[in-house]
């Protein structure tokens, strides 16, 4: 096993659904039922997230509805615009990371960047771009689009698109406004820059109207683990979000993305790989197990059934047998790595599908420990120190109860090791997760013109 990345991990909490990651969160007791559009439980679950130091807050997206159910069972239909949400969560705290996913298939590079930097500005340096190419088809015809672009062109989109919102970001120079009111000079104008951009997907003459972040650029993350979703975070991530579900996958995979970054020129070498990970909790191993089955209880089949035929690709399995195997799957234009965790979990390691269903309103895929406080915080060391994560993305299955259980029994477990931090760094999330903040692009052309002139005058 290779050695740990990092001196301490990177925590980071995922609030998507309001209620919690569990599939039926919405119906358990203890949940508000209004959450997804109460700005109220958001602002509490940020104080409660940033009260523990969590490094950040991680919103999801797609622009479409989340159709793992039809029939009336499901509590994600609907939640916040993401963007405009961390801005308001943005005034409700001064040190956690907010991390919005935006899809370079769905939206503009312009559009996109200038949202960022308003962002990154509003919270005085703490936005983080989480970039997807969406897997959802029903995006397209919510946007009057003719089909769901396939998944090689939404990549070859993301890559140009990622480089453009880069440039779009250093349009301002950092001192690029001295606004001085003697001699009237708002902004230099040698230190604006337009983008003039050609391709076949793009074709731009742009200048951004927001001044430059100050990060520079906000942290760019990224989610898929596909093989050319993993080529895309080697060149562009600084973070990564990723489903493994066991140790091996995860070593695996982090050595595979060190190998790919290693091929690039990167201002920060290191990625901060960050699994997905759902903990069910209790002060004896029996006591999680019955917080598990009290929620799986909750569980219909037919509803178990729905989400499973949406994660494999939106084809309609309610006609096989729960006891029976999944059935041989057609091709699918969506989320290729989910699916293809699904499938190892059926054909190799022999899950019904029933078991499937099961595992995946757990934690739709993503590493699940079950366990007393002490046993699951001795195996997110163990994951930690053999290299598997800098860190997790914790997904708790009810919020805001399953945060405030895993921030009050394992963080200060994982703090007593060493393993976590005990307070946050000031400055920005860059400054805070030990990333080098980017030079503008533009002002280290000049600065390398001028080197050459000196040197041949």
């Amino acid at each position: 096993m290779p050695a740990q990345r990092r001196e301490q991990m990177v925590m980071g909490a995922y609030v998507s659904y309001g209620t919690g990651h569990h599939a039926a969160s919405w119906r358990h007791p203890s949940t508000d039922t209004t959450a997804t559009r109460n700005i109220d439980h958001y602002v509490e679950v940020t104080r409660l997230a940033e009260r523990h130091l969590f490094d950040t807050l991680f919103l999801s997206d797609a622009p479409a509805v989340f159709n793992d159910d039809q029939a009336g069972w499901g509590g994600r239909v609907t939640s916040f615009e993401p963007v405009t949400l961390m801005s308001a969560l943005a005034m409700a705290s001064r040190h956690v990371g907010l991390v919005v996913t935006s899809s370079t298939t769905y939206k503009e590079p312009y559009n996109l960047a200038r949202e960022y930097a308003s962002l990154d500005l509003i919270s005085r340096g703490r936005a983080a771009w989480n970039l997807v190419t969406t897997s959802k088809s029903a995006a397209a015809r919510n946007l009057g689009l003719p089909s769901h672009p396939l998944h090689a062109d939404r990549y070859r989109r993301a890559g140009e698109f990622v480089d453009i919102v880069r440039a779009l970001w250093d349009t301002w120079e950092d001192d690029a406004f001295p606004a001085d009111k003697v001699s009237g000079t708002y902004y230099v104008p040698a230190k604006r820059h337009t983008l003039r951009h050609r391709s076949e997907i793009f074709s731009l003459d742009a200048e951004l109207n927001v001044p430059r972040p100050p990060q520079g650029h906000p942290v760019i993350v990224q989610a898929g683990s596909s093989d050319t979703g993993r080529e895309l975070a080697a060149r562009t991530a600084e973070m990564v979000f990723t489903a493994q579900p066991d140790l091996t996958s995860a070593t695996d995979f982090a050595a595979d993305l060190d190998r790919r970054a290693a091929r690039h020129p990167r201002l920060n070498p290191e990625i901060i790989i960050m699994p997905g990970l759902t903990t069910y909790l209790g002060s004896t191993t029996a006591e999680a197990q019955e917080r598990v089955a009290e929620l799986q209880s909750l569980i219909k089949p037919e509803f178990g059934l729905s989400m499973l035929s949406d994660l494999v690709g939106g084809f309609d399995l309610s006609s096989c047998d729960i006891e029976g195997p999944l059935p041989p799957l057609p091709p699918s234009n969506g989320n290729t790595s989910r699916r293809a965790l699904i499938e190892k979990l059926a054909y190799g390691d022999g899950l019904n599908i029933r078991q499937l269903y099961e595992r995946m309103t757990t934690s739709r895929g993503h590493l699940t420990i079950i366990g007393s406080y002490d046993s699951v915080a001795d195996e997110i060391v163990r994951w930690f120190v053999n290299g598997a994560a800098d860190g997790f993305n914790v997904m708790p299955p009810l919020l805001p109860g399953g945060l405030t259980d895993f921030a009050e029994h394992v963080l200060p477990r994982l703090q007593h090791t060493g393993a976590f931090k005990q307070r946050y760094r000031e400055g920005t999330l860059r400054q805070k997760l030990g990333l080098h903040r980017p030079g503008n692009q533009y002002a280290e052309i000049r600065r390398t013109n001028n080197r050459r002139e000196l040197r041949h005058a």
